[in-house]
């Protein structure tokens, strides 16, 4: 009972932790957002900060994988409305495309965060994306609508570029007129996997 307790206090701690940070790096930017403004505003002392997550950056890792996991999910559910296997992949992938138009996600996701980690697709978050990309164009192989190429390569590819078209946007003066090129020309590029498209 008491080691449930505790967990429970632990994760409600990081959860206060976690939610401020959002809201600061969304608002300020990582690097204006003092910590101690965000542990006063959880209510929490820095050394609850550096207890839970060792530092700033690690409470940004785990903001970003906050917010991943709920662009994972926006992701899945536009996979999931499409009518083929192939419109769901391209339906995803433009998703996260156009999440880049959202301020919180430019910022934390795709301005600050790589400035402070680093390379996003060498994230650990990563990982698991490319293996269902991959695994989506195997199947798409195998049904005989893309053509037989390395999964894994056309997975990398396919990610990077729709990595690239979000920081793109993130990165622009005028987002949406961005947006609307960097969808166009992914299409087109994604087309080039489809059999029969020459």
């Amino acid at each position: 009972m008491v080691a449930k307790k505790r967990a429970e206090m632990v994760a409600e701690t990081r959860a206060k932790l976690i939610k401020a940070a959002r809201e600061a790096f969304a608002a300020k930017g990582y690097a204006a957002a003092s910590m101690d403004d965000l542990t006063a505003e959880a209510g929490l002392t820095r050394g609850a900060l550096y207890h839970n997550f060792g530092d700033k950056k690690g409470l940004l890792q785990a903001v970003i994988d906050q917010i991943d996991a709920e662009m994972l999910a926006r992701m899945r559910v536009e996979q999931e409305r499409a009518e083929t296997r192939w419109r769901g992949l391209l339906a995803e992938h433009i998703a996260y495309i156009e999440m880049a138009l959202e301020p919180e996600i430019q910022r934390i996701m795709l301005l600050d965060g790589p400035a402070v980690l680093g390379d996003p697709s060498q994230w650990p978050n990563q990982n698991a994306c490319l293996q269902k990309t991959a695994e989506t164009i195997q199947a798409l192989i195998d049904e005989g609508t893309v053509r037989p190429v390395d999964a894994e390569a056309a997975a990398r590819l396919l990610n990077g570029a729709a990595l690239n078209a979000a920081l793109w946007i993130a990165a622009a003066d005028d987002p949406r007129r961005v947006f609307q090129k960097a969808v166009e020309a992914f299409q087109h590029l994604a087309a080039g996997l489809l059999l029969g498209e020459d």
